[in-house]
């Protein structure tokens, strides 16, 4: 009998241990896509101005609306350590606002630029950096993306999980940079940085409306 109780309690340590490891892992991978965005963001705004690609340059910005909605995880991670069944905290819920607003912001943006463009005949003056950037950014996003649903499975956790499928939206739309930076580095076809742009403007109004309808907690079940 005192053996089946050591063996219980042990036990019952041992997932505890496990949960502060998973929570700790949680929080060193908002931290990296932080900074990861941040870096991320800076490269592809100078090279987008620079060359004048609007995809690009887009794509940046969507990595600075990255960072904020980045913080209201690990500030969310941070609350669900301490207390597993907190709900958002008004931060976690402004962040969520905000990033919804800016996305909308972002994808109005692009969708006026590239309408200009389209209608002026202008072309970038070379995608190589998209090309470069959407590679590394499908790596660094797909090792995130495996890092998160583990961590969120492993917790059960709805809130990273969802933050997972964020990251998932990020991949595809590295791809539609990818895509459009490729088709112009290979045929010069400069209608395809708008057209890429507007790829851009549907994963953008999508995570806009997903994220204000978890600061309205519609989502991640609040």
């Amino acid at each position: 009998m005192i053996l089946l109780e050591s063996s219980i309690i042990s036990r019952m340590n041992t997932i505890k241990v496990n949960i502060v490891q998973y929570y700790q892992f949680a929080l060193w991978l908002g931290l990296f896509t932080i900074f990861y965005n941040v870096l991320e963001g800076v490269v592809s705004i100078f090279f987008g101005a620079q060359d004048e690609a609007l995809t690009l340059f887009g794509f940046g910005i969507d990595s600075f609306i990255e960072v904020l909605s980045g913080l209201g995880i690990v500030v969310m991670v941070l609350n669900i350590r301490r207390t597993p069944d907190a709900q958002r905290t008004p931060f976690e819920r402004s962040a969520l606002r905000v990033t919804g607003i800016s996305f909308y912001l972002l994808s109005a943006g692009l969708a006026v630029t590239a309408i200009y463009n389209m209608a002026t005949g202008h072309k970038p003056t070379t995608t190589l950096p998209g090309v470069i950037i959407s590679l590394v950014s499908i790596a660094m996003m797909a090792a995130l993306l495996t890092g998160k649903r583990k961590v969120g499975h492993a917790l059960q956790s709805a809130p990273i999980l969802a933050d997972a499928n964020c990251t998932l939206v990020c991949i595809y739309m590295s791809l539609v940079l990818l895509v459009s930076s490729l088709v112009y580095k290979l045929t010069g076809f400069g209608l395809i940085d708008s057209i890429g742009a507007f790829g851009l403007i549907f994963f953008s109004f999508r995570e806009g409306r997903e994220s204000l309808e978890r600061a309205a907690g519609k989502a991640d079940g609040d």
